[in-house]
């Protein structure tokens, strides 16, 4: 007997709604776990965007905290040919000079001329040696039938000789052997000796400034480079010559307080990101649905970080004396006027205010801004031991549960539906027989004689 699973031919009652609605019954554990397993989601994310931004207020007061992050330095020129750079370390200073060279690389070509690339082209022998001809730099193995692109390649495979080579087109039909050094400077000057001549085309040359001058009184030295930067000159400044200058050149390194102010201010306001994250995700106003609401170990770190940068440091007082103060809403300002004024007229002050003095462990070592806050944001973000990184994998591991025992419950389901479908199939095998019966019966009734 066919029988629909979705509606009783004999029963006339709807199996596949009935089936689907004792199953929904059945399903509200489940469908309990799944609205949990989302609630643990959305907790483990809103750790984890909290911590993130404690992370990057790690990093930040790290970075003051490195030696030479609190000091700052920019870099100027007279000459537009020559260019200064500076990095976070470097110290003022100045130094005029003129700019007697500028670096050159050494350079050869064949004498000789091919028609193709691609022929033998009869170089066997290559020594490479230094610009004068003394010192042997090495040799490249050749038999003479390799090709110009060949011999080329030979010599560019080559590191330790330190050169290029190249098939050049020198006219239509006509190809040489160009070889260059590869780096700049005197010491990267080579001769080429062999079976065939090599004509240098550029000489290596070092850079080189003159600093003073050779009078009756003085003396001028020379400072030397292979390439057109000089770095180390002046502490943490990197010189660039572009041109020779007859003129003297003078490159200024000096103090900048502005930089400096605006690494502060960048800390400030990592604080205040941080601040308001957990604000965000701890709302715990009337009728809040923020994933972290209340939740006291999140909020206490706004307490901590508010602290940090609020409390006296050590002897030196108060970090008002420099510009960052707290707000009557919770957040941090910084006065970069204030600081950089506190900068200029007591630059040891703003300092050990913000990184502190002493070294960090020692005896009446005092920790300062930066320190105090990295260690607030730290403990709490930390990847293995911070207590938001532990919060969130308590959610992960949850939620890992609730999946499994979700899937139970599919499997569970899946069972139970089977057994439904079979019951009601069941049910109408046994009605549709007693029909037959019941129509059998009422024939043999209605064939006897009346």
């Amino acid at each position: 007997m066919t029988m629909s699973i979705n509606t009783g031919l004999v029963s006339g009652i709807d199996a596949g709604s009935l089936v689907s609605q004792l199953l929904q019954v059945e399903a509200a554990p489940q469908t309990a776990l799944k609205s949990r397993l989302a609630t643990s989601q959305v907790t483990a994310s809103a750790y984890r965007t909290v911590n993130s931004a404690l992370q990057a207020l790690t990093t930040k007061a790290g970075s003051l905290l490195e030696p030479d992050g609190f000091s700052s330095a920019k870099g100027s020129s007279t000459s537009t040919g020559v260019t200064v750079t500076t990095t976070s370390s470097a110290t003022p200073g100045s130094l005029t000079f003129t700019v007697a060279k500028v670096a050159t690389t050494a350079a050869s070509v064949s004498a000789d001329r091919w028609a193709t690339t691609s022929d033998p082209a009869g170089i066997t022998t290559l020594d490479i040696r230094s610009a004068d001809g003394s010192t042997s730099k090495g040799t490249v193995a050749l038999d003479g039938t390799e090709s110009l692109t060949q011999v080329a390649a030979k010599i560019n495979a080559d590191s330790a000789l330190g050169l290029t080579a190249s098939a050049v087109q020198v006219a239509p039909g006509q190809f040489a052997l160009q070889i260059s050094a590869s780096t700049s400077g005197q010491a990267a000057g080579f001769s080429v000796v062999g079976n065939k001549t090599f004509d240098p085309t550029s000489i290596g040359q070092d850079a080189e400034l003159t600093v003073g001058a050779d009078t009756a009184t003085t003396t001028a030295y020379t400072i030397r480079s292979a390439s057109n930067t000089f770095e180390g000159v002046l502490a943490g400044a990197t010189f660039t010559v572009t041109k020779e200058e007859t003129t003297p050149v003078t490159v200024t390194v000096a103090a900048d307080p502005d930089a400096v102010a605006s690494k502060v201010s960048s800390l400030v306001d990592a604080v205040n990101n941080a601040l308001s994250t957990i604000k965000t995700y701890t709302n715990n106003a009337q009728g809040s649905t923020a994933a972290l609401r209340g939740e006291y170990a999140v909020t206490s770190i706004s307490s901590q970080l508010l602290q940090a940068v609020s409390d006296a440091v050590g002897s030196d007082g108060s970090p008002a004396r420099i510009g960052i103060e707290l707000t009557r809403d919770g957040t941090i300002e910084f006065d970069a006027e204030k600081f950089t004024a506190a900068l200029q007229t007591t630059p040891d002050l703003a300092q050990r205010l913000v990184t502190g003095s002493g070294t960090s462990g020692d005896p009446g070592a005092v920790a300062g801004i930066a320190g105090r806050v990295r260690e607030v944001a730290e403990i709490a973000s930390n990847a293995t031991t911070g207590t938001l990184s532990s919060l969130a994998k308590g959610q992960d591991s949850l939620a890992r549960d609730i999946k499994d025992r979700i899937a139970d419950w599919d499997v569970r389901l899946a069972k139970r539906k089977v057994t439904l479908t079979r019951q009601f199939t069941a049910m109408e095998t046994a009605l549709s027989s007693l029909q037959n019966q019941s129509n059998w019966l009422a024939g043999q009734l209605s064939s006897l004689p009346s």
